[in-house]
């Protein structure tokens, strides 16, 4: 399937990534850190021709205040879809990570994800993920989380999307798709 061109942003540092902190479906506010990292995709994204473009954002707060200081001089409107948000972790929520289990293997962090007691897991992620694109009808900008940009992705471009992972999980960069080809914009 051809998908449009896409500009996908994970939010800013939260004050619970700055403690390794499982958020899920919960949210913890942006801290100095991630209020630059917003500022510094709303540089990238002003560098960019977005005629035409919607704009999408995760209902969580962390990523509707990164959205308001990204695109607050870009877009008119920005919607929200409930698809966006991050994947559920369940009863890990608010939990520190180094007091979960670490599964061995060759991405830990991905696996206590997939884990989590109660949690979405990545079947239900993907399958939201894949309805929030069948609904596009153009170019987007998506404000998302972690989890759900590398869901969204890896849908489009395929697992190469996830082969060179940036150290801050797309943090203060933006991806951009077009025509099935990633590119990472820091």
């Amino acid at each position: 399937m051809r998908y449009p061109d896409l500009y996908i942003l994970r939010h800013g540092q939260t004050e619970w990534n700055a403690e390794n902190r499982m958020q899920g479906w919960l949210n913890s506010p942006l801290t100095p850190k991630g209020e630059m990292d917003a500022a510094r995709q709303g540089e990238i994204l002003r560098s960019r021709d977005l005629s035409g473009f919607e704009f999408w954002s995760s209902p969580s707060g962390r990523a509707v205040q990164t959205a308001a200081i990204a695109c607050a001089r870009l877009a008119d409107s920005i919607h929200t879809d409930i698809r966006l948000r991050e994947i559920g972790v369940g009863d890990w929520s608010a939990r520190l990570r180094d007091e979960l289990p670490m599964p061995d293997g060759p991405d830990p962090y991905m696996q206590q994800y997939a884990m989590a007691p109660n949690g979405e897991g990545f079947e239900a992620l993907q399958t939201r993920a894949q309805a929030f694109l069948d609904d596009l009808t153009g170019p987007a900008v998506i404000i998302t989380h972690g989890i759900t940009s590398r869901a969204i992705r890896s849908i489009i471009v395929g697992e190469g999307a996830l082969a060179k992972p940036s150290v801050h999980g797309g943090q203060g960069c933006v991806f951009h798709i077009k025509d099935g080809v990633q590119t990472l914009l820091e």
